[in-house]
């Protein structure tokens, strides 16, 4: 998922943080599925984006609809990777959904 990975390489957070970060939607473009639905403008993000995030997306013009914390909807995240700089392997697992990260 694009979110995640622009949050472990852009905004530089530990696979967990990055995993369990808030999340968003947009449906402003055609569902891939008959009818292809659209919804131009509309913006679903979990609860726990801040309310001034909320409102300057809504004063942008956006629909803004709220999930619940966590939802399940953002879909669900599990990574694993090797940090090149010290050969750590790291996991996350998503609490979106039950998911389990393991190393050995």
């Amino acid at each position: 998922m694009l979110q995640v990975l622009l949050n472990l390489e852009v905004f530089g957070m530990r696979p967990q943080q990055a995993v369990e970060a808030p999340r968003f939607a947009t449906y402003s473009f055609p569902d891939s599925f008959y009818p292809h639905e659209s919804h131009p403008g509309l913006v679903c993000v979990e609860a726990r984006f801040p309310e001034a995030t909320r409102e300057g997306l809504a004063a942008r013009g956006h629909t803004v609809q709220m999930w619940h914390e966590w939802e399940p909807k953002a879909g669900a995240v599990c990574l694993s990777r090797r940090d090149p700089a010290t050969d750590l392997r790291e996991a996350a697992a998503d609490p979106r959904r039950e998911s389990y990260a393991l190393g050995w």
